[in-house]
């Protein structure tokens, strides 16, 4: 019998000053399944998604049903792994009553084990509520691209002296609020240093730099399964994108020339 044990929020937090975190993006049950078999304590069912396998531009299209559906299939293939969904724009924001009710949906039906907001100080009452209703969060302050509107495109977050003491006051409304751990996206990381000492709870960065507890990365980003532009803080780990396109093109060769299929794989 197997020692492993499910990963929780709780388990998650623990891991402060005690072991660097490793989350990924996954969109389905495929990429779910590797992930878990790699060993990846911290799934997220990004709404990155909304660019990565829906084609839109930004990710403020993507709907709660379509998130609720790459979810449920993240889930069915997750054993270990934490699996927390990205709450999608306007599904959280109108009122502490409705982020609960969809909340609530993505443990029921997508088979989260919790949620992920973005948005800081403000969304101190919305997370508290659904923390005392069973529902774990993640929280996600700096860059928050559902915000790329009001923030005029997507720049690094605290560069001013006034910006990083809001970014400050943000982190530990969120972690007193109990978030069970809280990316920074897009900000200096002597400021990142500064938070993850400062708040109890894990940081998650992604481009805040070496010094937060964890590090997420958006997977077709770390797999190069895309050929145009490349944040700075993403590291590819592999060119599954070229090896794609070169075995699509020598499958429409073979066909074409009729090299297959052949004796060997037919009946």
């Amino acid at each position: 019998m197997s020692t492993q044990k499910k990963w929780t929020a709780t388990r998650i937090k623990d891991l402060k000053n005690k072991q660097k975190i490793a989350c990924l993006t996954a969109v389905d049950y495929a990429s779910g399944r590797l992930l878990d078999e790699a060993g990846i304590p911290l799934i997220l069912v990004g709404d990155s998604l909304a660019m990565t396998v829906l084609g839109y531009e930004t990710t403020l299209p993507v709907t709660q049903a379509e998130m609720l559906h790459h979810t449920a299939a993240v889930a069915r293939g997750v054993t270990w792994g934490l699996v927390v969904a990205d709450m999608p724009f306007l599904s959280y924001q109108v009122s502490v009553e409705q982020a609960v009710e969809n909340a609530g949906r993505f443990l029921k039906e997508g088979g989260a084990n919790a949620v992920k907001i973005e948005g800081g100080a403000f969304r101190k009452q919305t997370i508290e509520t659904l923390i005392q209703n069973g529902i774990p969060v993640m929280g996600h302050i700096g860059l928050t691209p559902q915000s790329i509107n009001s923030m005029g495109g997507y720049k690094v977050q605290g560069k001013t002296p006034p910006e990083a003491e809001q970014l400050l006051r943000d982190a530990h409304a969120l972690a007193e609020a109990g978030v069970f751990s809280l990316v920074l996206e897009c900000v200096p990381m002597e400021l990142a240093a500064q938070i993850t000492a400062d708040i109890p709870v894990p940081t998650i960065g992604i481009g805040a730099g070496p010094h937060c507890d964890g590090q997420v990365l958006v997977m077709h980003d770390l797999l190069g399964m895309f050929s145009g532009f490349q944040p700075k803080f993403v590291k590819r780990y592999a060119e599954i994108g070229q090896q794609m396109r070169e075995a699509f093109s020598a499958y429409r060769e073979d066909v074409e020339q009729g090299r297959y299929p052949t004796e060997e794989q037919s009946y």
